[in-house]
């Protein structure tokens, strides 16, 4: 029986599925589709996830319900392309997509994870020692007791490592006293749920080099707190710093986390008291969110996140730093350090729009579908009398509830 020939419709049908299969961290967070066409640069708004607040005693306590639209910049264009002879086109959908489609989606795939995986530097909560390789279930433990004590919901929990700690932990799975969990870690490497995670292993996750640091940094200044209402458009405030290395560039390095000596976490979950929240038994991590330079007086103005809070319901830390106070990088200065990422499904957002098709093309299709979206676009060209062909996204990544992920250092 003779193929029916391939159309742009079923070649893009193709493609969307076999991106979807192809995609790790993508499919593990919130993806929306969003109904309207963008260029490069274009920014476009998804629906949040809600997140509410208790509130105490008998009178209403209006809240805010945040989620309405947040702003998602689409400065992702991503494509493949290939030139095939016209009797390629005759194939049936299954070789043609073995040969062509298959190889091109993985490609895909994996480029548009790696570029979501840049997302770790967004992520302050951090557990681990810089240095040794994730390995046993402590290790995914120790950032689902952080979750729990950051009231993360636990479902949809992710855990997203790279090969060295997925066969390290799968190593330590085979020693339990657990026939099919330790068959399947044995033969297979596949983890499944632990630790209340989803487990994946994924070649994509990144390395953080720490900045080149120096000095003794301290607090420069007391009382560096903001409001709430301050604070919420990017949940991130100016630290103003001194005693580090006179004049350097890259002092520290978005992404860098670091505490401050008497700055405590709190627990996120019960309402404003007497006396504000509950301080937690360990010092509150930060995150540097732009690279930092040093002046000629070892002096720093440091972008963090989360903002200090000291009261109400949006309190982030047991206290305001004191004048002084010592700052503690983690990891050795210049160092890379493998980014493990942890987090709840909600904390990241991938949207995929569709690209506006070609008025000059006559082979052309778009296919969307569970928030994806690729558009297929074939022409000829004349001096190779070859067909060629390309399939492009469209996409923009972003961190809508970093509280609500983590990274496990390497």
């Amino acid at each position: 029986m003779v193929n029916t020939l391939l159309t742009p419709s079923v070649i893009a049908k193709e493609a969307l599925m076999q991106l979807d299969n192809n995609l790790v961290l993508g499919n593990n967070v919130h993806r929306e589709y969003k109904n309207e066409f963008a260029k490069v640069g274009d920014t476009v708004s998804i629906r949040k996830p809600v997140k509410f607040y208790t509130a105490d005693g008998e009178t209403r306590v209006n809240q805010d319900v945040e989620e309405g639209n947040t702003a998602i910049k689409i400065d992702q264009r991503k494509h493949v392309s290939w030139g095939f002879s016209s009797q390629d086109l005759t194939l049936s959908i299954e070789h043609y997509s073995e040969r062509y489609i298959q190889p091109a989606m993985i490609t895909l795939a994996n480029t548009m994870d790696q570029i979501g995986h840049g997302l770790y530097k967004d992520f302050w909560n951090v557990t681990g020692t810089p240095g040794v390789t994730p390995g046993t279930f402590k290790s995914l433990g120790l950032s689902a007791q952080r979750m729990d004590e950051m009231a993360v919901s636990r479902d949809s929990r992710v855990a997203m490592l790279n090969p060295a700690a997925a066969w390290s932990i799968a190593a330590d799975q085979t020693a339990l006293y657990m026939q099919d969990k330790a068959k399947t870690a044995y033969e297979e490497a596949r983890l499944g749920r632990i630790a209340r995670f989803n487990v994946f292993d994924s070649q994509n996750i990144q390395s953080h080099t720490v900045g080149v640091m120096g000095g003794t940094p301290l607090v420069n200044g007391a009382a560096q707190n903001v409001t709430y209402a301050v604070a919420k458009q990017s949940n991130s405030q100016t630290l103003n710093t001194d005693g580090w290395a006179l004049s350097v560039a890259g002092v520290l390095k978005a992404g860098d986390t670091f505490t401050i000596a008497g700055v405590y976490a709190v627990n996120p979950v019960p309402g404003e008291g007497a006396t504000g929240k509950t301080a937690m038994n360990y010092l509150q991590q930060f995150v540097v969110t732009a690279d930092a330079t040093s002046d000629g007086a070892g002096v720093a103005a440091l972008t963090i996140s989360p903002a200090i809070i000291t009261s109400g319901p949006y309190q982030t830390v047991s206290a305001a730093p004191a004048d002084n106070a010592a700052i503690t990088v983690l990891g050795a200065a210049g160092t890379a350090y493998p980014q493990n990422m942890t987090f709840h499904k909600n904390a990241i957002a991938l949207v995929s729009v569709p690209l506006e098709m070609p008025d000059g093309a006559a082979f052309k299709a778009r296919e969307t579908h569970g928030g994806l979206s690729v558009r297929v676009v074939k022409s000829y060209d004349i001096d190779t009398d070859k067909d060629i062909i390309r399939i492009d996204a469209l996409f923009g990544w972003k961190t809508i509830y970093p509280e609500l992920g983590g990274r496990i250092t390497g």
